[in-house]
């Protein structure tokens, strides 16, 4: 009897595992519970874009030490021309070089443009006013960037 009894035991504990391994292995082959929280916008998660116009990091460095002075740029003195960098031009060239679009830290033609005609007018830039920045727009710039004290 003590025998039987403790074969009946061993059954039922190995029974209630299984049933208790089963049990729980249905849950796991459930879907997936749903992720609450927001995904970041491809937006959120792009970097910066970075336009030095052919400046080296020490020459983009002086350039944002001017904007500091001058324009109200307020980032970090990196070496890297991005939106805050070119959005403190932008100021600049609206209040004085016909800069008339919007102050968002693109590096399009109309930039572009009002930076030719500053470089025209100071910087020895002979090209055309295209809002093309090519060789002679960056060469001008580099002068600008090298006439101004770090």
């Amino acid at each position: 009897m003590r025998a039987m009894t403790k074969a009946l035991v061993s059954v039922t504990t190995a029974v209630g595992i299984a049933a208790g391994g089963l049990a729980t292995a249905g849950t796991s082959f459930a879907a997936p519970a749903q992720d609450t929280k927001a995904v970041a916008s491809a937006e959120a998660v792009a970097p910066l874009a970075v336009v030095n116009l052919g400046l080296s990091t020490a020459e983009a460095k002086k350039v944002q030490d001017w904007l500091r002075t001058y324009w109200g740029y307020t980032g970090a003195r990196d070496g890297q021309l991005g939106t805050n960098s070119w959005k403190a031009f932008q100021r600049g060239l609206r209040a004085h070089w016909g800069y008339n679009d919007a102050i968002d830290g693109i590096v399009g033609p109309n930039t572009v443009k009002a930076l030719q005609r500053l470089l025209k007018a100071h910087w020895g830039y002979t090209g055309a006013i295209d809002g093309i920045a090519g060789s002679g727009t960056q060469a001008a710039f580099k002068r600008f960037a090298n006439g101004n004290p770090s």
